[in-house]
């Protein structure tokens, strides 16, 4: 069975969810372009933001490996996430709609 680690983005403080939005899909069309072996290496994305603290967040749920090199590509590109537990595994049947979209590959 595949296993997957979570990653929770995080817009910045009181940015609105159309601004955070238009930054994740920016961020995200460019793995997708420059990286896209990587790209195949996000299984879903939750198909809502949560509020948590005046910030939105969003969650991916990833192969492992991809772990340390999003980290920094999160990092390189200003967006704010969660330590991702790389103890903390999830299966794919924790990922399903509606609150789950599976990215298509």
């Amino acid at each position: 069975m595949d296993e997957y680690l979570c990653v929770t983005v995080l817009s910045r403080p009181d940015e609105s969810q159309a601004d955070f939005s238009s930054r994740l899909t920016q961020f995200w069309t460019n793995i997708l372009r420059s990286q896209p072996d990587e790209f195949e290496q996000v299984y879903a994305e939750t198909t809502a933001f949560t509020p948590n603290a005046g910030r939105q967040t969003r969650q991916y749920l990833i192969e492992a490996p991809l772990a340390d090199r999003l980290s920094q590509w999160l990092q390189e590109n200003g967006i704010d996430f969660e330590p991702i537990d790389e103890d903390e595994t999830y299966s794919k049947y924790e990922a399903v709609p509606p609150e789950w979209f599976w990215i298509e590959h």
